[in-house]
């Protein structure tokens, strides 16, 4: 199945997020002069930005027009950049012809998938844009809000009177620090276990990648602990953590797996779990998404953290580091159409998730169950602007 061709310069709209405890804005007022140099047009909603407290005024100083409804931004424009998947009540707007820019991640929300598919819309997900050396440049600067996040909200559940073991992340004189466990060393992980560090906790660090582990172990110079992740390795450090961080992600797939059950059982009673990967499915098996208003659950005496869109508690800075990737990215689609921003870019062609009703990214397809349908490149040569 063919789309029909998505022509060059298109609108741009950007709707306010309905996600529950969502304040993230998908572009800053730069961003939108930015797209003003490439002659691209921007819609704002009214009240989009108040959440990241960039007020109406600034986004209509910088020139973007704002409109009033949801409904008028999703029909005017041709592409929708957002920072959360679209949820039930957005579906209805989707078509075809409609390019939407976004985090997705299919394999945590098979409905959105199924809605995309139906709609027939060309969806990119800003998660699975990769370079050739495997880097997820728009994935980055929310995992690296995440990391270092997940320390502090840590260290807060750790406290007595919020459920934890009533430890402080970094002990006092005569008495150990926290131990922490950061499973994953990538971005998320990286930053989870510098921040920590930086509280004085004891911190061990697990990848899979050695060559990792050797990156980390050069810049923090004994500060982290970095130990190769297997089954007993982690068995070992998560049963005597306090806290223990998830940071494992396969990009566009489902996360693996890496506390079972069991091991859950066996931490110690009130210590902290932060599942980092719940935004793909999550890696603590006992994890289910939780929300910034209701942000944590106890299971087998174990306090779980679980917030599916941790960078949402940060708005501002969220924002505005999500947009310093994203803004060139969508610039390029904006202006030359999917068509020739794509076969210019190889890591924006790794974003796009679904096209003409068929999910064209393997990986996504794979964690979906569904057929893949590769991407041709070009996708349709009339569309070359």
């Amino acid at each position: 199945m063919s789309s029909p061709p998505i022509p060059a310069n298109l609108l741009v709209g950007v709707p306010t997020e309905i996600k529950p405890d969502e304040g993230r804005v998908a572009i800053t007022p730069d961003g939108v002069r930015e797209l003003h140099g490439h002659g691209v047009s921007v819609l704002v909603q009214a009240g989009a930005g108040s959440g990241a407290s960039i007020p109406d005024d600034v986004f209509a100083a910088a020139g973007a027009e704002i409109v009033a409804t949801a409904a008028e931004v999703w029909q005017r424009a041709g592409l929708i950049c957002k920072v959360k998947e679209p949820q039930e009540s957005e579906f209805v707007y989707l078509r075809e012809n409609l390019v939407l820019f976004t985090y997705l991640h299919l394999a945590a929300y098979p409905s959105v998938a199924d809605a995309l598919l139906a709609a027939g819309t060309t969806a990119i997900a800003y998660e699975t844009v990769q370079t050739p050396d495997g880097a997820l440049p728009l994935l980055a600067p929310m995992s690296e809000v995440a990391g270092r996040m997940s320390v502090q909200v840590g260290a807060h559940f750790l406290e007595r009177h919020n459920g934890g073991r009533g430890v402080l992340l970094g002990g006092a004189p005569g008495v150990r620090p926290a131990s922490v466990v950061v499973l994953g060393a990538g971005n998320v992980g990286w930053n989870a276990a510098w921040m920590a560090a930086g509280m004085e906790a004891e911190v061990d660090l697990l990848d899979r990648s050695i060559d990792r582990l050797r990156y980390v172990d050069q810049i923090q110079m004994g500060r982290v602990t970095t130990l190769a992740s297997n089954r007993g390795q982690v068995e070992r450090v998560v049963m005597e953590a306090d806290l223990v961080i998830g940071a494992v992600l396969v990009a566009g797939g489902k996360a693996p797996i890496v506390v079972d059950e069991d091991l859950v059982r066996a931490m110690k009673p009130g210590a902290v779990v932060v599942d980092i990967a719940i935004d793909q499915g999550g890696c603590i098996a006992t994890s289910h998404e939780t929300s910034h208003h209701d942000p944590v659950f106890e299971k087998h005496g174990v306090i779980h953290y679980a917030v599916g869109n941790m960078p949402g508690a940060v708005p501002h800075t969220s924002t505005y580091a999500l947009t310093n990737v994203t803004l060139p990215y969508l610039a390029e689609l904006a202006s030359r159409g999917v068509t020739a921003a794509v076969a210019r870019d190889a890591a924006l062609a790794m974003g796009v998730n679904t096209r003409g009703g068929q999910v064209v990214n393997a990986i996504v397809a794979e964690a979906l169950g569904r057929p893949h349908h590769a991407l041709a490149n070009p996708l349709d040569a009339s569309e070359v602007s």
